[in-house]
């Protein structure tokens, strides 16, 4: 699935982003820390970043500037700066594009859509994840191991992917829960565990036993 790195210090609108975004079937980042942007890009590798200008700690200018020294990743600069200048600046030190707020959401959409198209081609590389043997397809909605495969629910690709954007991190259950309210799908406490479980059972079925770890009173770790 594809990933959007959201870099707005406006929590409302990088709320109402994440959910048109999510909507649309992305996976959103939300950048909370403002003087560690870089080093979150390097380790979430987002296949796209929509980044304001006027932040805390270091503007977006800079903030480009600095991914760019180790990334081709495409950046949309979303600003309510808005002169000529401005966009410029945000072209010249190597931003993709520029978006003036406020915006109409579906030319901002088609912007990102023919990013990613150009940014990247085969769009199988982006929609299959693959980690210690487990092959997780997004298009298929299926779990893959040594050539065997099985079907997940839309709510187990939620959770199995999640995981595996996070993979080697304890992740909670609240933030499970709460990844899966920002795409629509609602779930209660009971209703994760039953999917956990499930999920569990299916990739033990392809010869793989605890691939999900419970951490107590944590959450879960791949």
């Amino acid at each position: 699935m594809i990933k959007i790195m959201i870099v707005e210090d406006n929590v409302q609108l990088q709320n109402e982003i994440a959910y048109m975004l999510s909507q649309h079937g992305y996976s959103v980042i939300k950048a909370m820390e403002f003087d560690q942007i870089p080093s979150l890009v390097k380790e979430r590798h987002p296949h796209l970043i929509l980044l304001d200008i006027n932040l805390p700690f270091e503007d977006g200018y800079k903030i480009c500037t600095e991914i760019r020294d180790f990334s081709k990743v495409p950046i949309v600069f979303v600003t309510s700066r808005n002169t000529n200048m401005d966009e410029l600046m945000s072209i010249t030190l190597g931003g993709d594009d520029f978006i003036a707020k406020p915006y109409n959401t579906q030319i901002l959409l088609a912007r990102i859509n023919a990013l990613l198209k150009r940014a990247y081609p085969s769009e199988n590389a982006m929609d299959v994840i693959e980690y210690n043997g487990i092959k997780l397809n997004i298009l298929s909605s299926t779990v893959e191991h040594n050539g065997n495969v099985v079907e997940l629910t839309k709510n187990e690709l939620k959770i199995l992917h999640y995981l595996l954007n996070h993979q080697g991190k304890i992740v909670s259950r609240v933030d499970i829960m709460e990844h899966l309210w920002d795409s629509a799908l609602f779930v209660n406490d009971n209703t994760l565990t039953v999917n956990i479980t499930r999920i569990r059972n299916k990739i033990e079925e392809l010869g793989v036993k605890e691939f999900i770890k419970t951490k107590r009173g944590q959450g879960y770790v791949i």
